[in-house]
Protein backbone atom coordinates (compact mmCIF):
# COMPACT_ATOMS: atom_id res chain seq x y z
CA UNK A 1 0.00 0.00 0.00
CA UNK A 2 1.51 3.37 -0.99
CA UNK A 3 2.30 5.89 1.69
CA UNK A 4 2.10 9.65 1.56
CA UNK A 5 5.22 11.81 1.74
CA UNK A 6 4.94 15.41 2.92
CA UNK A 7 7.65 18.03 2.52
CA UNK A 8 7.22 21.48 4.05
CA UNK A 9 9.47 24.51 3.63
CA UNK A 10 9.34 28.04 4.96
CA UNK A 11 11.75 30.96 5.16
CA UNK A 12 11.93 32.40 8.66
CA UNK A 13 12.03 36.13 9.33
CA UNK A 14 15.11 35.66 11.52
CA UNK A 15 17.86 33.04 11.69
CA UNK A 16 17.35 29.94 13.80
CA UNK A 17 20.28 31.03 16.00
CA UNK A 18 18.58 34.36 16.81
CA UNK A 19 18.10 34.53 20.58
CA UNK A 20 15.08 36.86 20.22
CA UNK A 21 11.66 36.13 21.70
CA UNK A 22 9.96 35.27 18.39
CA UNK A 23 12.61 32.68 17.53
CA UNK A 24 12.38 31.18 21.01
CA UNK A 25 8.60 31.12 20.75
CA UNK A 26 8.83 29.35 17.39
CA UNK A 27 11.17 26.73 18.90
CA UNK A 28 8.96 26.21 21.91
CA UNK A 29 5.77 25.70 19.96
CA UNK A 30 7.61 23.70 17.29
CA UNK A 31 8.85 21.14 19.77
CA UNK A 32 5.35 20.76 21.24
CA UNK A 33 3.84 20.44 17.74
CA UNK A 34 6.33 17.69 16.80
CA UNK A 35 5.41 15.74 19.93
CA UNK A 36 1.69 16.07 19.22
CA UNK A 37 1.99 15.24 15.51
CA UNK A 38 4.06 12.17 16.38
CA UNK A 39 1.08 10.79 18.33
CA UNK A 40 -1.46 11.42 15.57
CA UNK A 41 -3.12 8.39 13.92
CA UNK A 42 -1.73 7.93 10.42
CA UNK A 43 1.66 9.47 11.21
CA UNK A 44 4.48 7.08 10.33
CA UNK A 45 7.65 9.12 10.91
CA UNK A 46 9.76 12.12 9.97
CA UNK A 47 13.31 12.97 9.05
CA UNK A 48 15.37 13.72 12.11
CA UNK A 49 19.05 14.56 12.22
CA UNK A 50 21.11 12.04 14.14
CA UNK A 51 22.58 14.75 16.39
CA UNK A 52 19.33 16.72 16.67
CA UNK A 53 21.11 20.07 16.99
CA UNK A 54 19.12 23.24 16.34
CA UNK A 55 20.18 24.99 13.17
CA UNK A 56 22.55 22.21 12.09
CA UNK A 57 20.71 21.19 8.96
CA UNK A 58 23.15 21.23 6.06
CA UNK A 59 25.91 19.17 7.67
CA UNK A 60 23.71 16.82 9.70
CA UNK A 61 23.46 13.08 9.20
CA UNK A 62 19.87 12.38 8.10
CA UNK A 63 20.32 8.65 7.60
CA UNK A 64 17.89 7.07 5.12
CA UNK A 65 16.26 10.48 4.49
CA UNK A 66 19.34 11.48 2.46
CA UNK A 67 21.50 14.55 2.25
CA UNK A 68 19.80 17.77 3.35
CA UNK A 69 18.67 20.02 0.52
CA UNK A 70 16.67 23.22 0.01
CA UNK A 71 14.87 24.78 -2.97
CA UNK A 72 16.99 26.74 -5.42
CA UNK A 73 15.15 29.94 -4.54
CA UNK A 74 16.21 29.84 -0.89
CA UNK A 75 18.77 32.62 -0.65
CA UNK A 76 19.41 32.91 3.06
CA UNK A 77 22.28 31.49 5.06
CA UNK A 78 23.53 27.93 5.32
CA UNK A 79 25.57 28.16 8.51
CA UNK A 80 24.34 27.63 12.06
CA UNK A 81 24.41 31.42 12.58
CA UNK A 82 22.60 32.37 9.35
CA UNK A 83 20.17 29.56 8.51
CA UNK A 84 16.65 31.02 8.41
CA UNK A 85 14.38 28.17 7.42
CA UNK A 86 12.01 25.62 8.83
CA UNK A 87 11.42 22.41 6.94
CA UNK A 88 9.99 18.96 7.54
CA UNK A 89 9.87 15.69 5.69
CA UNK A 90 7.39 13.11 6.93
CA UNK A 91 5.47 9.96 6.04
CA UNK A 92 1.74 9.36 6.47
CA UNK A 93 -0.70 6.54 5.82
CA UNK A 94 -3.09 8.75 3.84
CA UNK A 95 -4.26 12.30 3.12
CA UNK A 96 -7.07 12.46 5.67
CA UNK A 97 -4.87 11.80 8.74
CA UNK A 98 -2.30 14.32 7.47
CA UNK A 99 -5.03 16.91 6.88
CA UNK A 100 -6.50 16.35 10.33
CA UNK A 101 -3.09 16.63 11.99
CA UNK A 102 -2.15 19.82 10.13
CA UNK A 103 -5.46 21.64 10.51
CA UNK A 104 -6.36 20.83 14.10
CA UNK A 105 -5.07 21.33 17.62
CA UNK A 106 -1.68 22.77 18.38
CA UNK A 107 -0.50 22.69 14.76
CA UNK A 108 -3.53 24.73 13.71
CA UNK A 109 -2.66 27.27 16.40
CA UNK A 110 0.88 27.45 15.01
CA UNK A 111 -0.45 27.91 11.47
CA UNK A 112 -2.49 30.85 12.68
CA UNK A 113 0.79 32.45 13.86
CA UNK A 114 2.86 31.68 10.76
CA UNK A 115 2.94 35.31 9.62
CA UNK A 116 4.75 36.15 12.88
CA UNK A 117 7.61 33.80 12.00
CA UNK A 118 7.68 33.28 8.22
CA UNK A 119 8.29 35.48 5.20
CA UNK A 120 5.91 35.38 2.25
CA UNK A 121 7.88 33.91 -0.63
CA UNK A 122 5.39 33.40 -3.44
CA UNK A 123 6.17 29.68 -3.34
CA UNK A 124 4.09 26.80 -2.03
CA UNK A 125 5.01 25.83 1.52
CA UNK A 126 4.12 22.14 1.25
CA UNK A 127 3.96 19.32 -1.27
CA UNK A 128 2.69 15.74 -1.18
CA UNK A 129 3.49 12.69 -3.27
CA UNK A 130 2.88 8.97 -2.98
CA UNK A 131 5.76 6.59 -2.31
CA UNK A 132 5.77 2.78 -2.49
CA UNK A 133 5.44 0.89 0.77
CA UNK A 134 8.88 0.54 2.33
CA UNK A 135 10.38 3.52 0.48
CA UNK A 136 11.83 6.45 2.43
CA UNK A 137 11.54 9.83 0.70
CA UNK A 138 14.65 12.00 0.68
CA UNK A 139 15.19 15.70 1.15
CA UNK A 140 16.14 15.88 -2.53
CA UNK A 141 12.79 14.25 -3.43
CA UNK A 142 10.95 16.87 -1.39
CA UNK A 143 12.81 19.79 -2.95
CA UNK A 144 12.33 18.39 -6.45
CA UNK A 145 8.59 17.92 -5.88
CA UNK A 146 8.14 21.39 -4.35
CA UNK A 147 9.94 23.01 -7.28
CA UNK A 148 7.89 20.92 -9.74
CA UNK A 149 4.70 22.05 -8.00
CA UNK A 150 5.79 25.69 -8.27
CA UNK A 151 6.70 25.39 -11.95
CA UNK A 152 3.86 23.15 -13.18
CA UNK A 153 1.06 23.22 -10.63
CA UNK A 154 -0.60 20.36 -8.86
CA UNK A 155 -0.27 16.94 -10.53
CA UNK A 156 -0.02 13.31 -9.35
CA UNK A 157 3.77 13.82 -9.14
CA UNK A 158 3.49 16.76 -6.70
CA UNK A 159 0.28 18.07 -5.16
CA UNK A 160 -1.29 19.98 -2.26
CA UNK A 161 -4.29 19.64 0.01
CA UNK A 162 -6.13 21.99 -2.35
CA UNK A 163 -5.71 19.73 -5.40
CA UNK A 164 -5.06 16.21 -4.09
CA UNK A 165 -4.51 12.99 -6.05
CA UNK A 166 -5.04 9.33 -5.20
CA UNK A 167 -2.10 6.90 -5.37
CA UNK A 168 -3.22 5.84 -8.87
CA UNK A 169 -3.01 9.47 -10.10
CA UNK A 170 -6.75 10.09 -10.08
CA UNK A 171 -7.70 13.60 -8.97
CA UNK A 172 -9.56 13.62 -5.66
CA UNK A 173 -12.26 16.09 -4.71
CA UNK A 174 -11.13 18.32 -1.86
CA UNK A 175 -14.22 17.14 0.01
CA UNK A 176 -12.52 13.73 0.26
CA UNK A 177 -10.30 15.20 2.96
Amino acid sequence: MPRLALYTFGVLKSPLADPGPLTQEFYDIGEAVYRKIGQHPGYLGRAEAAAGDRGVLFDADWGAWGEFDVPTWYDRGRTVETTALATTLSLWTDLRPAFEAVYSGLHREALNRRSDWFERTGHANHVFWWVPDGAIPTWQDGVSRLEHLHDHGSAPHAFTFHQPFAPDGTPLPRAAL
